[in-house]
């Protein structure tokens, strides 16, 4: 009776200690979620002021439309990019469609501000130099999201690939997250510099 009584001990112990496991997974991979949800409240918000800075750039800078129509278009791939990658966190595919967008994004507003630094007078504008300051800070609190949620990934990753956690995950269908990476070309690894 006391042999039965341990192994049934056992076996409660087993199963309370796989369920501590499962219940950890699911905190690592809400957490990663919630991580990307600060990134993209940043990228919306970077995404708002963005129409705001080519609105104002507009009349300075008429016949370089292009440029203005390029970013406005790399501005709407982001979006779209950000709203998918913020529907699933742990898509990939997703995630890297949003480095991508967000690479050409950047691109573009290189572009602009460097076009930008041959008129002085844009530079003293007001409404301008405001877009510029919010602009900076906002990319400020992309970078700090960004990296709040690789680590989160991060944690999630180790903690599916690790014995016995990649056992239930593999069980339960928790799959890798991606980290957002900067892309290969050096160019677009460049931070966007805001300056006016």
């Amino acid at each position: 009776m006391v042999g039965f009584l341990l192994f049934l001990a056992a076996i409660v112990a087993a199963i309370i200690w796989l369920i501590s496991l499962y219940n950890k997974l699911i905190d690592l991979r809400n957490r990663f979620k919630n991580a990307f949800s600060q990134i993209d409240v940043q990228l919306k918000r970077r995404y708002d002021l963005i129409p705001n800075l080519v609105e104002t750039v507009k009349g300075y800078m008429a016949h370089e439309r292009d440029t203005l129509e390029a970013v406005i278009a790399a501005r709407n791939k982001a979006l779209t990019a950000s709203d998918k990658a913020a529907a699933n966190p742990a898509d990939a595919g997703a995630m890297r469609d949003l480095m991508a967008a967000e690479s050409t994004l950047a691109g573009g507003l290189g572009k602009l501000f460097a076009l930008s630094e041959s008129y002085p007078d844009l530079k003293a504008n007001q409404n301008m130099m405001q877009l510029s300051e919010d602009l900076t800070s906002t990319e400020n609190k992309v970078a700090f999201a960004r990296q709040a949620f690789n680590d989160a990934v991060t944690s999630y990753n180790t903690e599916i690939e690790k014995f016995p956690g990649n056992m239930i995950a593999n069980t339960f269908g928790f799959v890798r997250a991606e980290l957002l990476k900067a892309t290969e070309s050096e160019a677009e690894r460049k931070a966007v510099q805001v300056k006016f």
